[in-house]
């Protein structure tokens, strides 16, 4: 299996465009550190490809990997995407379908829910329903996106998208299950590859469920749960947006502790988290606790 990041921030990128907080100011002043929106690509061959949420950013990320562009024989529409898998509906996993509505045959699979949004939004028809097969997927029902990969979707704790929120919501109201999926994606030799970008908390189920993974990519939102507060950018919290923080109690850096996976990566970084500073004491911490943390380009095979 052949694995490749796209984008590894959370949304609105590192830095977001307006944001002039500490961590940020790396970035602007940087352009190596800079990142994209979260987005995977994943491979049993090095030459089809599924991609695991379609961040605003797509059309760069394509640009920027050579594997992605279109093939130099056959049809003048030939990208080698053939298939998206969607985890959730936040602006930062769907936005980048619009990047993909020049008439390119697709398979979208995503929950019933992920699907009844798309759909309610007929600007999303610009994938051209003819040719753009839309797959409800269910927790626990595995689907072969393309020979040699198995998907297996599994509820995780999340939150609705922002937009779909109700006037007021509250941290209980806030957070639901059902809403948001991880994957457990398998290739033909039996290795294994979780991706959870967004996730609400950590229970045993989970744990048990990642556990013996050649690979784990987590959720690396927020390192402190109240930490755009303290930066002064924002009032939610990591968990009132639906992602545990790395730190802290029930945070995941003591969680996954445990957990016999070979390697672990946080992905889903957003542009107040420390550890987007390479020599921070927060980078230098959850690479001691043996964990990467993704970047835009990160590649290797399972």
């Amino acid at each position: 299996m052949f694995v490749k990041v796209l984008g590894s921030a959370a949304g609105g990128g590192f830095p977001q465009w307006n944001c002039n907080a500490r961590i940020s100011r790396l970035a602007w002043d940087d352009p190596a550190l800079r990142r994209t929106q979260s987005s995977l690509a994943v491979s049993p061959d090095g030459e089809r490809f599924v991609i695991v949420n379609t961040s605003p950013d797509l059309r760069t990320q394509i640009l920027d990997n050579r594997e992605l562009w279109p093939r130099r024989r056959g049809s003048v529409r030939n990208s080698p995407i053939e298939a998206i898998f969607l985890t959730n509906a936040d602006v930062d996993a769907i936005a980048g379908l619009l990047t993909l509505r020049e008439r390119q045959p697709l398979r979208l699979y995503a929950s019933e829910a992920v699907l009844a949004i798309v759909g309610e939004n007929r600007i999303f028809d610009v994938l051209a329903l003819d040719l753009v097969e839309r797959i409800a997927v269910r927790p626990g029902e595995k689907v072969t996106p393309l020979d040699g990969l198995t998907f297996e979707p599994f509820a995780v704790p999340g939150k609705i998208p922002l937009y779909h929120e109700q006037g007021g919501e509250t941290p209980e109201t806030g957070l639901i299950t059902g809403e948001n999926i991880g994957l457990r994606i398998t290739d033909r030799e039996g290795a294994t590859l979780f991706h959870i970008p967004g996730c609400a908390s950590i229970d045993e189920d989970l744990l048990d469920r990642v556990g013996g993974a050649a690979c784990l990519f987590f959720d690396g939102t927020v390192y402190n749960d109240g930490e755009l507060r303290d930066a002064g950018v924002g009032e939610k919290t990591g968990r009132r947006m639906g992602h545990v923080p790395i730190m802290g109690p029930n945070g995941s850096l003591d969680a996954f502790s445990r957990s016999k996976i070979k390697r672990k990566i946080y992905i889903h970084i957003n542009t107040t988290n420390p550890i987007l500073d390479p020599n921070s004491s927060a980078a230098m911490m959850v690479r001691e606790a043996g964990w990467d943390i993704a970047a835009d380009g990160m590649s290797f095979t399972l």
